[in-house]
């Protein structure tokens, strides 16, 4: 029963990762991106991870999916609008960008291993002390590299999103402001 689950999740992973690359619509691939961090919930909470699954669902298929949305609608895209051509040379650029940050986030994981708690947590280490707090402590320990980089990464993101919304004809200034003589 659970290979049975497992197999039908994982193909609906796969067939909704390939459906955000290739979907030519923004919306239907936010759905499809929807659609397969639900799935990945499913994996978590198949691995007795339910913690990680809650997370999953509230933060990411619920979160990051409205976000998604939020900014394709803050830079003005028409629901169902197709996207023209995703080969430009701004994109050619931009994936050799995104290769380089992964070769120095990979270089750095690879150089740096993490050590200590990874094989010790037992049944009962997690009963005593809770399934977050174990979680936490992983992660602010062992693998705060990889926690900070992705801090910058979101960074990056976030001004990425900043300067594609901004718009030429908005003052920045309050005091640029035209006013109207009456």
């Amino acid at each position: 029963m659970e290979l049975t689950i497992f197999i039908i999740t994982a193909v609906i992973s796969v067939v909704s990762a390939l459906g955000v690359i290739f979907n030519k619509n923004v919306v239907h691939s936010a759905m499809f991106l929807l659609a397969h961090f639900l799935t990945l919930a499913v994996f978590y909470f198949m691995l007795n991870a339910q913690f990680l699954g809650m997370v999953q669902i509230l933060v990411y298929a619920g979160a990051i999916v409205v976000l998604i949305l939020f900014v394709v609608m803050l830079l003005g895209e028409q629901l169902g609008e197709d996207i023209p051509r995703w080969v430009t040379p701004t994109n050619g650029v931009l994936v050799l960008l995104a290769l380089v940050l992964l070769t120095i986030v990979g270089t750095a994981v690879v150089e740096h291993p993490t050590t200590g708690a990874k094989g010790d947590f037992t049944p009962e280490l997690i009963q005593e002390h809770g399934q977050a707090e174990m979680i936490g402590a992983v992660l602010f320990t062992d693998y705060i590299l990889s926690v900070q980089l992705a801090g910058i990464l979101l960074l990056v993101g976030i001004v990425g999103v900043i300067w594609l919304a901004r718009n030429e004809n908005l003052p920045v200034i309050a005091g640029d402001i035209p006013t109207e003589e009456v």
